[in-house]
């Protein structure tokens, strides 16, 4: 039924506009402001008597009372079909590119265009029979989509069981054209495209079983993965200062992670670093497929220039979107940049809302927005046995890099790791600037539990040993806490840090890792006297320049097995000096 209610702006408040309507009106609702020959998207998020108060997804500027508002009685929808991948669209899940072609280098406020295009053509494989029984979320064939098989499934908005009255033979159709019929136990028909439409805040929830992550999630960052693992549809944070990292951290888990789908809402960020983002990701390859990463790749990007409200809906398109795929039994990874600008587009509309302010000014409800955004990460099973992940890891920019501001501290409450970026790491180039004394996790590791104690034990020892040093100088400390200091200092140098420009050491595979642990712990275990500090120094420095090509030698080779028979030569030396 055409809905054909209608409102009138009676105030402007930047990008808040609010309205006087004839009949009723709905919260969250999407409605459209008419000024001149523009329509300017709107959503409604306070309604107060006849009077709706809406936030603008584009400029304001020029709006004035008595423009005409149409409200359109549906919530705010992305899409969700074949063709997502690869795609480069804004918050409301607009493609960019092919809105650049149609508005040239300037986008104009009010254009509007599907996200997917109508009129390909795929190529369809049924899977379901005429009279099977199925569920929301069923899936009734499939159509090839870039590496993967793109289910597609029964409607997500469908309540109980479902009958096939029909489905359509094996061919190529569009988005527009039916391929399946169904019955709901109300007698309803409900005809089935390759496309269908789902609101944005409203998590998919269609799967026979939620379950606790277990699975470890393969970064191949070393200080991730062996120290502070993420599992797969488990969430993590990565908080740190301005210019610490954090984006090239989540580029690289982007390309190296062991998942098959990844999401990148770029919510707030500056507009070089989204250019850049846009400009590298269309060159770089797949290490796993060697074609292009974009192939298993969304990205979502709303910069800080844009409206609030327009950056506060990319979180939520991106969610989504990764739910989506989920629900095909892939596992998807959603990375968020950054959630402090999301929080900061909530503190705003909340100013202009005039609601009562919490903690510096972020609105009360801001732990329990964040909290239901981490929340619809998890693992699931699905109707017909198969399993899909969404895993989730924001990044947190505080300001001055103080971990106890709001958003941070709100966020700590709900993930299960934290990456805690230090600018003092950063400084010294040690990257990832992930700081192993503040950072933690609740999951699981693939590694060997004892050496991932160990390896936290020994810097925090050598930390403790380094600050007392601060106060009673080197010639203070006694030779076996000096030892104990430069392990910690050797595990740093030749473990945790990765160079990110090197091909061997940007990425450590699964196996690898388990290896070099199990060596290095081996390594510092070791038993052997040294005469004085000097000769401590020296020794660990003739570890570390040898340890430190694994960065050149390949994984194993005979050139890595005389690097092991090299430092085992040291360490007998250094036994045979102790025994004398």
């Amino acid at each position: 039924m055409k809905n054909e209610r209608t409102g009138r702006v009676i105030n402007v408040n930047a990008n808040m506009v609010t309205a006087q309507v004839d009949g009723f009106i709905i919260q969250n609702e999407v409605a459209y402001i008419i000024h001149k020959e523009e329509r300017l998207k709107a959503e409604v998020i306070r309604v107060r008597a006849n009077r709706a108060e809406m936030q603008v997804y584009e400029s304001t500027q020029g709006l004035k009372a008595g423009d005409l508002v149409e409200f359109s009685n549906e919530l705010l929808s992305v899409e969700l079909g074949p063709g997502l991948l690869g795609q480069i669209f804004d918050g409301l899940e607009n493609p960019l590119p092919a809105l650049a072609e149609k508005c040239g280098f300037f986008l104009k406020r009010g254009v509007y265009l599907e996200a997917l295009a109508d009129e390909t053509q795929w190529d369809f494989t049924p899977l379901a029979k005429p009279n099977d029984k199925v569920l929301a979320g069923s899936w009734l064939g499939f159509v090839p989509e870039k590496i993967f098989k793109h289910y597609i499934m029964a409607p997500f908005s469908l309540y109980g069981s479902l009958e096939v009255l029909s489905i359509a033979p094996a061919g190529r159709y569009n988005l527009k054209q039916p391929i399946a019929k169904l019955k709901d136990s109300a007698g309803r028909t409900h005809d089935v495209f390759l496309q269908q439409v789902w609101p944005v805040k409203i998590p998919i929830r269609a799967y026979a079983e939620k379950l606790r992550p277990q699975e470890p999630m393969v970064t191949k960052i070393r200080l991730i993965d062996s120290l502070f693992p993420v599992s797969l549809g488990g969430t993590y944070c990565i908080p740190g200062p301005f210019g610490a990292g954090k984006t090239v951290l989540q580029q690289l888990t982007s390309r190296y992670a062991e998942v098959d789908i990844v999401i990148i809402a770029a919510c707030g960020e500056r507009a070089g670093e989204v250019v850049e983002t846009l400009k590298t990701f269309p060159e770089l390859s797949d290490p796993r497929t060697h074609k292009p990463l974009m192939d298993r790749t969304v990205i979502i990007c709303n910069t800080s220039s844009m409206p609030v409200a327009a950056r506060e809906s990319s979180v939520y398109t991106a969610v989504t979107i990764a739910e989506y795929y989920r629900q095909m039994g892939l596992n998807v990874l959603l990375l968020a940049d950054s959630t402090s600008r999301w929080a900061q587009a909530m503190r705003e509309m909340s100013g202009r809302l005039e609601e009562i302010p919490g903690e510096e000014a972020f609105p009360a409800y801001l732990e329990s927005r964040i909290a239901s955004f981490y929340e619809r990460a998890g693992v699931v099973k699905l109707y017909g046995g198969a399993f899909g992940s969404v895993t989730i890891g924001g990044t947190v920019s505080p300001a001055g890099g103080n971990f106890e501001e709001p958003v941070t501290q709100a966020t700590l409450k709900v993930v299960g790791a934290f990456h805690g970026l230090s600018r003092e790491r950063s400084d010294a180039r040690k990257y990832p600037a992930i700081d192993p004394l503040i950072s933690w996790s609740k999951y699981k590791s693939f590694v060997n539990p004892e050496n991932q104690e160990k390896g936290v034990a020994i810097l925090r020892r050598s930390h403790e040993i380094a600050q007392m040093m601060k106060v009673v100088g080197e010639e203070g400390t006694s030779l076996n806490d000096y030892i104990q200091y430069l392990k910690g200092e050797l595990f740093d140098f030749v473990y945790l840090q990765q160079n990110a420009f090197d091909p061997v050491d940007e990425a450590t595979p699964k196996d690898r890792q388990v290896y070099l642990l199990q060596f290095i712990c081996g390594i510092l275990d070791s038993e052997y006297q040294l005469e004085d500090k000097a000769a401590a120094l020296k020794f660990f420095q003739a570890l570390r320049q040898l340890m430190r090509t694994w960065s050149s030698a390949a994984y194993l080779s005979p050139e890595f097995k005389k690097i092991e028979e090299q430092i085992a030569v040291l360490l007998e030396d250094k036994k045979a000096k102790k025994g004398k």
